[in-house]
């Protein structure tokens, strides 16, 4: 799938399926259920999850938590917008998605 089919997918009521757990995660933020995003997140201990999941609680504002899972991710933490690292994100899981 690529990035404007998921994106295009938003105006359904539920996510495509085959979704990974982390892109599953991303596509129920952007539909404003951070619980549901959150859970998701939270499915498989990867470090895609763990990434997803940095970026949950970047947005919630729990900054200490986020750089936990940004740690556990094996990445840096973001400085980009919301918006923007949340596209960054569904873009480079998207292209590695099997």
């Amino acid at each position: 799938m690529d990035f404007q089919t998921f994106r295009d997918s938003l105006a359904n009521a539920a996510p495509p399926a085959g979704l990974t757990p982390a892109l599953a995660a991303l596509w129920w933020d952007a539909k404003g259920d951070w619980d549901m995003a959150h859970e998701r997140a939270q499915e498989r201990d990867d470090a895609a999850g763990a990434h997803v999941h940095a970026y949950l609680h970047r947005k919630e504002g729990d900054q200490p938590n986020a750089n936990y899972w940004y740690r556990r991710a094996g990445a840096t933490p973001s400085t980009l917008t919301l918006d923007a690292e949340w596209e960054e994100l569904a873009r480079k899981l998207l292209a590695t998605a099997t």
